[in-house]
């Protein structure tokens, strides 16, 4: 009850602006005192403070029952002499194979940002046009060579990086903004488009990319289709199967696939691009998309609260579908040893006084400021009479939002920071997703493998996420990649999540790490009508193989 003493001067506020609780001033300029964090650096941040405590072990190492396919002809000088003429320009080749000296520039494109994954590849590609990659498929096709598609090369399963020897097409220079209908909001743009550079770009003209990730300051759109990433607002905008409109993709005979189809309506036969959305280039290579864009809300508020338990943190949420309904934008989890790693990592306080199990970040977007100000705290004053949250605070102000919003973005960098981070991006029902988190951090207790000391190789297990997708992120944060962690959470995650008809994979897809264990979430015939699709679209296998099927 002192908790909700103290809040009820901020969720009046609106009637006396002026005399806003001194209490939430102190707070929030205690949580900005620090510099906000620099999204746009937190891959790179990752990769350098983990790279002390992780192996540079190969992955055909990590994965010895995967063999390299027969099929596959090594790389041959004449090969490389041909894509140079195709190419042209020496900056869109990195030859590995005829020159010894670029080894060093070839790591990056062969090992994923957290040193899990790495393969053998002596050749990267960077082609500047559709055409090009139609020469290049067609090329390797022909010619029986292995190929990995390459975006941003953020993703946490090993999907974009070889295994072998597979040559790396880099998307990196395909990276244009074609047209926008500032009418419409429909974005067209190059695979290579980074995903924060098309979010400022359509902010200067109203508009908004219905995605945002923690690593949209390195991913490729082209990438995110691939992987069909979901992020931060898929709660307010839906997933990319419903916001894309159209591709234009290359498949692995050097056929170009032109669907850049910039209407919403088009019930003209088979809807093929779903196929490439979400297909982690297994069946084709984006080249471009079309992405229906909304408009950018003129108004937004963030509110982060503090919760006695999980179920409490679902009455919440329920209560914010009811009463924020059309200006909720995002709801997210965070349990409290989530918010002590970023906390001990950023040197930063809290923005509660109080230390809670859970904390919910929620925030809306809309066209009235003073409107939705109104509805938030009307929200957050209804939810502490009622018992659901036991204390919170409001931003006001854009640094301020930026500030409480680090607390959940944070996570990862903090994670990282830290040593190794065992990561599973899964989806469960609602009333049983933190379950597993819980079930986990027990598991790893019994094995004795959890400690405050480093003989411990475990330091923590935590969860967040979007609860408002019921996609949960398990984090196990080690001194050290340990197999003795690993044999404890595999295969036991997936067969926790299949007898609860979840999902192992949210985002991210499945790649490498999960490709042996689809079966948790698909069934038989599922799985069988994809490897058919698979072999129509690909029959030789040259696109990203050892993965996904």
């Amino acid at each position: 009850m002192a908790a909700r003493c103290h809040l009820t001067p901020v969720l009046r506020g609106l009637a006396r602006r002026s005399t806003i609780g001194l209490r939430r001033q102190a707070v929030i300029r205690q949580s900005i005192s620090q510099p906000v964090r620099n999204l746009s650096q937190s891959r790179l941040l990752l990769f350098q403070r983990t790279n002390a405590v992780l192996k540079d072990e190969f992955t055909s190492e990590k994965y010895p029952d995967i063999q390299r396919d027969t099929r596959f002809v090594q790389i041959t000088p004449e090969h490389v002499s041909y894509f140079k003429s195709v190419l042209g320009s020496e900056s869109a080749v990195i030859d590995g194979v005829t020159s010894e000296g670029a080894a060093d520039d070839i790591e990056p494109f062969n090992t994923d940002w957290m040193r899990k994954y790495r393969g053998h590849c002596k050749l990267v590609l960077k082609p500047g046009t559709t055409e090009e990659v139609s020469k290049i498929l067609k090329y390797c096709n022909d010619n029986m060579l292995a190929v990995v598609p390459q975006g941003g090369n953020t993703g946490l399963v090993g999907g974009s990086v070889p295994v072998f020897d597979e040559i790396v097409i880099n998307m990196s220079r395909m990276n244009q903004i074609i047209e926008f209908d500032e009418v419409s909001g429909i974005l067209v743009a190059e695979a290579g488009c980074i995903l924060e550079v098309a979010d400022q770009f359509l902010a200067s003209k109203g508009y908004i990319f219905p995605l945002d990730l923690g690593a949209k300051g390195s991913c490729h759109i082209g990438g995110n289709l691939a992987t069909n990433a979901g992020g931060l607002r898929l709660l307010r905008y839906g997933s990319l199967h419903g916001t894309t409109l159209g591709i234009e993709a290359v498949l692995a005979d050097g056929t170009i696939v032109d669907d850049l189809c910039k209407l919403r309506k088009n019930n003209t036969g088979y809807d093929l691009k779903q196929l490439f959305i979400g297909a982690e280039g297994t069946i084709g290579i984006i080249t471009k998309v079309s992405i229906q864009c909304p408009q950018r809300s003129a108004a937004q508020n963030v509110a982060l609260f503090g919760i006695e338990s999980y179920e409490k943190a679902q009455l919440a949420f329920r209560e914010a579908k009811g009463q924020l309904s059309e200006i909720l934008s995002a709801f997210e989890l965070m349990d409290q040893g989530s918010q002590a790693l970023v906390r001990q990592v950023t040197k930063n306080n809290h923005p509660l006084e109080g230390e809670y199990p859970f904390y919910c970040l929620v925030e809306t977007s809309g066209s009235n400021a003073e409107h939705d100000s109104e509805k938030l705290q009307t929200f957050l004053e209804d939810v502490m009479d009622k018992g659901i949250v036991a204390d919170g605070t409001l931003a006001e102000n854009e640094t301020q939002i930026r500030s409480l919003w680090s607390w959940r973005e944070g996570i990862t960098e903090a994670l990282g920071h830290l040593g190794g981070v065992y990561k599973y991006d899964v989806s469960i029902p609602l009333k049983e997703l933190y379950q597993l988190v819980e079930d986990i951090r027990a598991r790893v207790d019994a094995a004795g493998l959890l400690g405050d000391t480093d003989e411990y190789p475990v330091r923590a297990v935590v969860g967040y996420g979007h609860m408002g997708d019921a996609n949960l992120h398990l984090n196990v944060s080690t001194r050290r990649f340990d197999e003795r962690v690993e044999k404890l959470l595999e295969p036991f995650i997936y067969e926790w999540i299949a007898e609860r008809q979840g999902s192992i994979s949210a985002e991210h897809g499945l790649g490498v790490m999960k490709k042996k264990y689809i079966g948790y979430s698909r069934n038989p015939t599922m799985v069988g009508l994809m490897k058919n699709i698979k072999k129509t679209f690909d029959p030789n296998g040259i696109l990203n193989p050892y993965k996904y099927l």
